[in-house]
């Protein structure tokens, strides 16, 4: 396949997940836009790392720091999520601006 079908699909993924993350009130559902908005930037390293061939190992090497970023944030993120469901009961972001009431 040629590059620019992999970049269509990575801008389209990203487009998804930001719009996702604008737009969804939901913590859970904001989270998992972001994994997708990372995944679309891995899918882009590892696209123009296949285009350079012998060359590309660089993107690979990114697209593996982007994964262990994505597992950190998975699990500090989840770990909040859960704090701010037992003391509030919901998951809604607008509720869980104000922490100090």
């Amino acid at each position: 396949m040629a590059l620019h079908w992999y970049l269509w699909l990575a801008a389209a993924l990203f487009a998804i997940g930001s719009v996702g993350v604008m737009v969804r009130r939901n913590a859970l559902i904001v989270m998992m836009c972001l994994e997708l908005m990372m995944n679309a930037a891995n899918l882009t390293f590892l696209a123009f790392a296949r285009q350079q061939g012998a060359q590309g190992q660089g993107g690979h090497a990114i697209a593996f720091f982007v994964i262990a970023v994505a597992a950190c944030e998975a699990a500090v993120g989840l770990a909040i999520v859960i704090a701010v469901f037992r003391t509030r009961g919901n998951l809604e972001l607008e509720q869980a601006r104000v922490l100090h009431e």
